[in-house]
């Protein structure tokens, strides 16, 4: 079965390439998020599954071990009691450290819409792009497949935008770049013909100065937006010319810390191990 979260892992192993002698720097950074008594902390400093399962990619991706889970993922049970979001992190988790995450499955599909997608609030009517790329990566870790996947394709095409991409809620008159990247991520995982003209709004949305913008019109490119179109591109097979990818790298080496970890865009303060493992990402892309 083809996977979400495998298929980012095998383009962010291709990081190393790039990083050279710093590799070790972003493992060590990876490797003092973890709390001593289990699960990566977030920006306060707290344990949480969202940053535990960017950690463990981050350090599978430089394919460096990460100190055992089990005992703090076991502590979760089936995930009754978690939010949608969370939900989704403890079955990648539990996948990412070779345990069984099909119970938590009848808990991520409590949030599915009447439109056949996904929501982080549960009974809202219509689904999200990216509740359906987190639910999608869910049964995907399971090794099982979506249910009604063709309701969840139904879902994305009432997300469409009038210019050709995608928002993350219906109604949006220009797309996002990660609903678009979500999106097209999704179609490629079902094997789903995908419209060219979303790879050239992709392409519109870059920097001059290399990485993407979340929204046209926004100030500043992101390295969330940059990892995630990199890998939607590349889903379309739209290579970037040598000179777009010269730039990205230099956009992704501007948020780069000596402390081995990433900031998120250049007016963020923090390192955290998402943006790192977003790092991770967008290098592999443009290691290739």
């Amino acid at each position: 079965m083809r996977s979400l979260r495998l298929e980012m892992l095998q383009v962010a192993r291709l990081a190393p390439k790039i990083l050279g002698d710093s590799a070790s720097l972003v493992r060590d950074f990876l490797l003092r998020q973890f709390f001593p008594s289990g699960g990566a902390v977030d920006r306060a400093g707290k344990p949480d599954l969202y940053y535990t399962i960017f950690t463990l990619a981050g350090l599978d991706a430089l394919q460096s071990p990460a100190p055992p889970q089990g005992e703090w993922l076991a502590a979760f049970g089936d995930g009754a009691n978690l939010d949608f979001i969370h939900l989704g992190a403890l079955a990648r988790c539990r996948a990412a450290t070779g345990l069984e995450a099909a119970d938590v499955l009848p808990f991520i599909e409590k949030y599915r819409t009447p439109d056949g997608g996904y929501h982080e609030t549960r009974g809202a009517s219509h689904g999200h792009a990216y509740g359906c790329f987190v639910a999608l990566g869910a049964y995907q870790d399971a090794g099982q497949s979506v249910p009604d996947p063709l309701r969840m394709v139904q879902c994305l095409k009432f997300l469409e935008t009038p210019d050709g991409a995608w928002g993350n809620v219906r109604g949006m008159r220009k797309g996002t770049v990660p609903a678009t990247a979500a999106a097209i991520t999704l179609l490629h995982q079902l094997n789903l013909p995908l419209n060219q003209d979303a790879a050239d709004w992709l392409l519109a949305q870059m920097h001059p100065e290399g990485g993407w913008y979340a929204v046209p019109g926004a100030p500043i490119p992101d390295l969330l937006s940059t990892a995630t179109a990199l890998h939607a591109l590349a889903c379309m097979e739209r290579p970037l010319s040598d000179e777009q990818r010269e730039r990205c790298l230099d956009f992704v080496d501007t948020l780069w810390s000596a402390d081995g970890g990433f900031h998120g865009h250049w007016a963020d303060d923090a390192l955290d191990a998402e943006y790192t493992f977003y790092g991770l990402l967008a290098l592999g892309h443009l290691a290739v």
